[in-house]
């Protein structure tokens, strides 16, 4: 990843909650105005789901029904972004990934030589175990290149609203 003056490409990572709608809607208006490509990741935990069958909590059929189901919900939620996108005038690409959360979204950052992720704001963690393990904050943590974390929800709703 080189040094760029403006970003050329930004990736918004989409979890399904309402904090990364926001985040999406602020994706947009960026690369509206920036003139850049926009990528949409949402990510199917497959590894949170094997470790549950590992532990027998489910059972394999239950992993794979879980499974088709996340998938399922990320096409749903990237149709919704897709179409936010879409009614501004601004072309994005909408991804699947399936593993672990921000290994995924990482490797698709250095593969698609991301130069800025935009997420929604983190959860505030509970305990020291969820600072390090929450999948959100490891994401953060971990980017290789600048990452907006979107907050202040009305004004990104007036902004998206007036673009």
């Amino acid at each position: 990843m080189s040094f760029k003056l403006r970003p050329e490409k930004i990736m918004i990572f989409v979890e399904g909650s309402q904090e990364s709608i926001l985040a999406a809607q602020y994706a947009v208006c960026m690369a509206k105005w920036l003139d850049c490509t926009l990528v949409a990741a949402y990510v199917v935990d497959i590894k949170t789901l094997e470790e549950l069958t590992k532990a027998k909590i489910f059972i394999k059929m239950e992993e794979m029904d879980y499974e088709k189901s996340l998938e399922e919900d990320g096409i749903r939620y990237l149709n919704y972004v897709k179409n936010l996108a879409e009614s501004k005038g601004v072309f994005i690409d909408t991804e699947i990934l399936k593993g672990e959360i921000h290994t995924e979204i990482i490797r698709k950052i250095e593969q698609d030589d991301i130069d800025l992720l935009i997420m929604g704001e983190l959860e505030e963690p509970e305990s020291r175990r969820d600072f390090y393990y929450n999948e959100g904050e490891r994401t953060f943590r971990h980017s290789p290149c600048p990452v907006i974390v979107v907050k202040s929800r009305d004004e990104i709703k007036w902004m998206y609203e007036n673009l």
